[in-house]
């Protein structure tokens, strides 16, 4: 078997509280980008972008992430604010791909979406490839359009995923996947 189809077949995604450093490299963050980037772009469009959250960043955005979340809940103790400032700041890279679709006359907005998507999972493939961990995650801040704002999203923007990559701290563990059986069909065409 090609060594890309077992690279596939191991995939899994590691929580981000299972991950530690060291992070990646600004040349292997190149690399994982330069991967993330290459996925299905019908037109040409790039309907998606990455903001990068590393070292002290990770902390500045997690405040941002703390003081939406302590405006909403003025009740919050001060153990859940600080588990909201830490929320990026669980493993050593966070990547967002910030999903930059808008109308188009040809393009339709969810196959834009999509390629953002796709974007989300190159960069975890990347990540396996290169021996880190990764998790795909969109948690409630990714859906607050003031910690959006304080990030850096445009009002049109949308948060396809926050993707955390690290080293893990003890051997992933796999999961049960779906039987082939319950969730493939064979198009017969029209029955007589």
């Amino acid at each position: 078997m090609p060594d890309a189809l077992e690279l596939l077949k191991t995939r899994r995604s590691v929580k981000p509280i299972e991950m530690t450093g060291p992070g990646p490299s600004a040349a292997d963050i190149e690399t994982l980008l330069t991967v993330a980037a290459r996925v299905p772009d019908h037109g040409k469009l790039a309907p998606w972008r990455f903001i990068i959250f590393a070292g002290d960043a990770r902390l500045a955005a997690g405040q941002k992430i703390a003081e939406a979340f302590r405006a909403g809940r003025p009740d919050a103790t001060a153990e859940q604010i600080e588990f909201e400032r830490q929320r990026l700041a669980r493993a050593p890279l966070v990547v967002a791909v910030v999903s930059r679709a808008a109308p188009h006359v040809k393009i339709p907005e969810w196959e834009q979406q999509m390629s953002a998507g796709a974007a989300c999972m190159n960069l975890l493939t990347a990540a396996h490839a290169m021996g880190y961990v990764g998790s795909w995650l969109t948690e409630w801040f990714a859906f607050d359009r003031a910690v959006l704002g304080a990030l850096g999203l445009a009002e049109h923007e949308r948060i396809a995923g926050f993707v955390y990559i690290g080293k893990p701290t003890k051997a992933p563990e796999d999961r049960d996947r779906p039987k082939l059986d319950s969730i493939v069909t064979y198009y017969r065409g029209a029955s007589a």
